[in-house]
């Protein structure tokens, strides 16, 4: 057998089914899992600084999932890359090299490094010296020279709403200080998509990377006192799918990277437009084709090369022929062993013939120099040879062996005293002894055999009479001995499970009781028998030698009685029960075409366990709508917040005080942001609206036209317009009033 490794490098061939053979299904459609996204080689610094004047400004949309950056004359950001920075020490090279945004996905030993600019789930900047790095890759990328160690161009950076006053006071410090920033404005990301999807009076509903927020706008104004925000984004989005994934596959070989994570969340993830009906039947067997998807991981499979027609039929042969050269060397020497058996009969019985007539001390020498005690013995022998030569004879020619009656065995010696028996007398009275006592336990459990039988057909007869007469009962009780066995088969499989984790409370017992055991200073309730090991001399220690033995042959057995139980209590259920059908057996149960669970975890296929291929596997389906589904009810990740229905339906009728502001809210609903792209986000959002809304209210949902770069767009436009300058803080007014100044 050869046996070779393979990486899985191109798409699943298409299935083509053979005539006349009832194949498995074709397997679907399958994704494979995305790669590091490292961009290669990215192209030079563009020329554009030499196009700009000292009143360009430099716009940046500083968001926690990418940052984009530009000139305000770009139509679009010359710049887009996570704010992450890769930081390690080249030994041969003996100097520290800087990886920033996707070139920190380079290698393993990068992706090793990676550290982000941001807290974990939320656009607040907790580490300054990443971010010093992702802003100097920006302006270099921008094709600042930097001869005189600054910018000196306006700077708009886009900030979260809210943003604390640290932070900002922070980043104004740096940029002024150490990037010689001429002026500096923020804004918030949001607004400035408003603003770009020409918004003038309306509802924000900004979803982005680590937040969801919902702004109120009247007259291009927002009205900072009702603006909501409910505390999940993407991030945590393909976060609570990475759980979910670790505890649906615990023992998933491949390793799940965050990036993937969100691509799975990006790609295979949507809105339903009914979720609690959409669950229940999200699983049936109709349609999950299509709803299961299967992520690819890489995997090795082992491959078995097949031999030719020839070759199997070749070492056919060869098997054969060895069978036959072993048949006849078998019976060769079952013969060879018939002969010197016929031989050795022969000679006994002559020996036997010789023996009358003879002294008896003759006869001793005769019996010693074969090595017998007596002739009894001599008797004994020659019986036990003419049985296996006739068993022998019988066997080479194929018949049975005759089935010889028990003879009566008489036992006369034990009635004789022992004063009248001489030595070897004594020695065969107790062999007799011994006899008569193996042939007394052969009777008595040939009684016991016997009235075993009678009882349980007393017993059946007894059910039966109280089925004909209480039929209702009696299937109560069967009911309730199959669920009571049913239980039994979990606990021990759950037992059996526990004992395979070491970190288990049943392996930590089991482990305990050897240790205490095998230890040289025993507890204090092993030593009140004193020294002497009496282990195995009360009853309670079998318990003992139950919990530390697991895997017997008792336990196979106890299996086996619980299965054979199991299954004649459902073979009646189903002859005298009309509720009970095929359909609730434990077999039909555990059927792969019929578990639920089986079509949670491996979708509408059969599963090999050996294939490799099919263990680096995830299957998507549940996740793909529940994971979406928590920004309308946080409670399925548990978080403790009002859904975005409710807090849409709360601005609108609470934080609004004028009925007209409420209705002219209601026909510009405004949706944002990189989590806003999922199918059918817009189509649920204005249903559930609708269904909180005053019935003449007049609905109207659009969706910006670039939700991922409007804001950048909305930032670039508005810092070319005339009030741009009347919203900036120059680097005079920030040396004479402090970085507090902007607030």
């Amino acid at each position: 057998m050869t046996i070779t490794a393979t990486r899985y490098l191109e798409p699943v061939l298409p299935f083509t089914p053979v005539q006349g053979v009832v194949a498995a299904k074709a397997p679907g459609r399958i994704w494979y899992a995305t790669d590091p996204p490292f961009r290669g080689y990215q192209p030079p610094p563009s020329d554009a600084f030499e196009e700009t004047s000292n009143e360009t400004a430099i716009v940046i949309d500083n968001g926690a999932s990418l940052l984009r950056a530009g000139w305000s004359f770009d139509k679009e950001p010359r710049i887009s890359f996570p704010a992450t920075v890769a930081r390690y020490r080249d030994r041969k090279l003996n100097r520290t090299c800087s990886y920033v945004g996707y070139d920190a996905y380079a290698d393993a030993t990068t992706r090793g490094q990676i550290r982000n600019a941001f807290e974990p789930g939320s656009s607040i900047v907790s580490n300054w010296d990443v971010i010093e790095g992702v802003l100097d890759s920006t302006f270099v990328g921008l094709g600042i020279d930097g001869t005189d160690g600054g910018i000196d161009r306006p700077v708009l950076m886009t900030e979260p709403l809210a943003n604390l006053g640290y932070s900002r006071k922070t980043m104004t410090e740096l940029l002024f200080e150490c990037y010689s920033a001429t002026s500096l404005a923020y804004g918030i990301d949001s607004l400035f998509s408003y603003k770009y999807n020409e918004g003038v009076t309306g509802l924000i509903v900004s979803s982005s990377h680590t937040s969801t927020h919902l702004i109120p706008m009247l007259k291009s104004k927002a009205i900072m006192s009702s603006v909501t925000r409910l505390n999940w984004g993407g991030y945590h989005s393909a976060d609570f799918l990475l759980k979910l994934i670790r505890l649906k596959y615990p023992s998933f070989p491949g390793k799940i990277t965050d990036a993937q994570s969100e691509h799975m969340v990006r790609e295979h993830c949507y809105v339903a437009n009914d979720y609690d009906t959409e669950i229940k039947g999200y699983l049936n067997w109709t349609g999950l084709e299509d709803r299961d998807h299967i992520i690819q991981y890489p995997f090795t499979e082992h491959v078995v090369i097949e031999k030719s027609e020839e070759e199997l039929a070749r070492i056919a042969e060869r098997k054969r022929e060895g069978g036959r050269r072993l048949q006849e060397q078998a019976a060769k020497m079952r013969l060879e062993k018939l002969i010197r058996k016929e031989q050795e009969l022969e000679y006994y019985k002559q020996l036997q013939q010789r023996l009358p007539g003879q002294t008896k001390k003759e006869v001793k020498r005769l019996l010693d120099d074969d090595e017998f005690k007596d002739e009894a013995q001599l008797d004994k022998v020659i019986k036990e040879l003419e049985k296996s030569v006739r068993k022998a004879r019988n066997k080479d020619v194929g018949g049975l062996e005759n089935v010889e009656e028990e003879e009566e065995v008489t036992f006369q010696l034990l009635d004789v005293p022992d004063d009248d028996l001489d030595e070897a007398g004594l020695k065969q009275k107790r062999h007799q002894r011994l006899m008569k006592a193996n042939v007394d336990a052969r009777a008595r459990a040939k009684v016991e055999k016997e009235q075993q039988k009678a009882r349980e057909a007393e017993e059946e007869r007894i059910d039966n009479e109280r089925r004909e007469n209480d039929l209702e009962g009696w299937l109560e009780e069967r009911r309730a001995a199959r669920l009571t066995l049913l239980q039994k088969m979990r606990d021990r499989n759950r037992l059996k499970a526990d004992l395979g984790n070491r970190k288990s409370l049943a392996s930590q017992m089991r482990m305990k009781t050897l240790a205490n055991l095998a230890s040289d200073a025993p507890s204090r309730k092993r030593r009140r028998g004193g020294d002497d090991d009496n282990f195995g001399a009360n009853d309670d220690d079998w318990g003992v030698y139950r919990t530390v033995a697991t895997g017997d042959q008792s336990e196979d057995e106890e299996e086996e009685d619980l299965n054979s139980g199991l299954k004649g209590i459902e073979a009646q259920l189903l002859k005298y029960d009309p509720g009970f059908s095929e359909s609730n057996t434990i077999e039909a149960q555990s059927d792969w075409t019929k578990s639920l669970v089986h079509a949670f975890l491996r979708g509408p296929r059969p599963f090999n366990v050996e294939s490799q291929q099919e263990t680096h596997q995830l299957h998507l389906n549940v996740e793909r709508i529940r994971v979406p589904e928590v920004i309308f009810q946080p409670a399925i990740a548990g978080l403790d917040q009002a859904g975005i229905v409710e807090i849409a339906a709360d601005i609108i009728n609470q934080g609004l005080a004028k009925v007209h502001d409420r209705y002219n809210t209601l026909k510009d609903i405004f949706l944002t942001g990189g989590n806003t792209l999922f199918d059918g986000f817009e189509e649920r959002l204005s249903k559930e609206l609708r269904a909180v809304l005053p019935i003449d209210a007049h609905l109207t949902m659009r969706k910006a036209s670039n939700p991922l770069l409007d804001a950048w767009k909305g930032a670039a436009q508005w810092s070319r317009e005339p009030v741009f300058k009347n919203h900036q803080v120059t680097k005079d007014e920030y040396l004479e009033k402090g970085a507090e100044y902007m607030k």
